[in-house]
């Protein structure tokens, strides 16, 4: 008779045990699932813009307080994780004195670097009105990034570049308006226009 109690007590205290573990590891988890679902949603929220802007124009000012260059587009949206913009038919124009009308236009930009850095991608074209003896230019790649405070440009993305009659590609580029330099890398051709006949 001793015997069949004290093996009915350990099977109920086994089975309290068990129950008692089984719930304290059901309590366990769905702590651990509720914290990270909130820590899941806090990202996500972070993540959120903080505002948009449709139709909208911005003057960049330079280091000396002068205009630099506007930028507008169809809708910036801002995201202040990262402190980002990204724009919409984003269109550039510089306003720099002593540098010829230039406008950038694309389908989409990102700004971010405390505004410094324009990354420009899908269609985007260049056009630099003609001034004195340099004829208008347009070029057209597929991604660029344009450094406003350096005044510079790049694309590691095939460029093409036509002046005049001239017709150059090259496999990227990097451009530097302050100095004037242009470096073409890769592969590439130079097509010129036919000599005049005298």
């Amino acid at each position: 008779m001793r015997k069949e109690r004290t093996a009915h007590r350990w099977r109920i205290g086994l089975t309290l045990t068990a129950a008692v573990l089984f719930a304290g590891g059901s309590f366990w988890l769905v702590q651990l699932l509720n914290r990270s679902g909130s820590e899941l949603n806090a990202g996500l929220r972070a993540n959120e813009p903080d505002y948009i802007i449709e139709r909208f124009s911005a003057v960049r000012l330079g280091k000396d307080g002068k205009p630099s260059y506007i930028i507008s587009g169809d809708k910036l949206v801002h995201r202040p994780i990262d402190d980002a913009a990204d724009i919409d038919q984003p269109v550039m124009r510089n306003m720099g004195e002593g540098r010829p009308p230039t406008e950038i236009h694309a389908k989409r930009a990102r700004v971010d670097q405390n505004n410094t850095r324009v990354t420009l991608k899908d269609n985007v074209r260049v056009d630099r009105e003609a001034t004195g003896k340099s004829a208008a230019l347009v070029m057209t790649t597929q991604a660029m990034t344009v450094y406003t405070d350096e005044d510079r440009m790049e694309t590691d993305q095939p460029v093409q570049i036509v002046q005049g009659g001239t017709t150059i590609t090259a496999q990227g580029m990097r451009a530097n308006s302050a100095t004037r330099e242009v470096h073409l890398q890769g592969r590439g051709a130079i097509v010129l226009p036919p000599k005049a006949q005298p």
